[in-house]
C-alpha cells in the first residue's frame, strides 16, 4: 500500500454525508472536497501515488455530494487527471463508483 493514500468517507467524514454546499449544511460535498479529498489528491499527485477513496459504511449519498466533491475535484484539476490518479472502492454499492466516474467526466463537459 504504500504507493496508494488511502481516504475512507466514512472514517475521515461522516457516515451521514449532507448536501451540496456548506451553506446548505453539515457533512457537504463541498466541505469533503475542501477539507480532505482535494488535500489528499494534491498530496498523492506530488507523490506519484494513487488517491483510493473508500466509498463503504456510509448510511447514503445524495447525488449532489458526490457530483460537488468529485465533479468539483475534476472542474479544478481535469477529469483526466482525477481519473488517473483517483481509484474508488465500494463493495457495498458499486454503483456509486460508476456515478462518480460520471460525475467526473461531466465535469469537463
Amino acid at each position: 500500500m504504500d504507493n496508494k493514500i488511502l481516504v475512507s468517507i466514512a472514517n475521515d467524514f461522516s457516515i451521514t454525508p449532507g448536501p451540496r454546499s456548506k451553506e446548505e449544511g453539515k457533512f457537504s460535498g463541498e466541505a469533503f472536497r475542501l477539507n480532505i479529498l482535494e488535500p489528499k489528491f494534491k498530496e498523492a499527485v506530488e507523490k506519484n501515488k494513487k488517491l483510493v477513496v473508500n466509498l463503504d459504511g456510509v448510511l447514503g449519498y445524495g447525488t449532489s455530494f458526490l457530483e460537488e466533491a468529485f465533479g468539483g475535484l475534476a472542474r479544478q484539476y481535469g477529469s483526466e487527471k482525477v481519473l488517473e490518479v483517483l481509484e474508488l472502492v465500494s463493495v457495498e454499492e458499486p454503483y456509486f463508483a460508476d456515478d462518480i466516474i460520471n460525475y467526473i467526466k461531466d465535469a469537463s463537459k
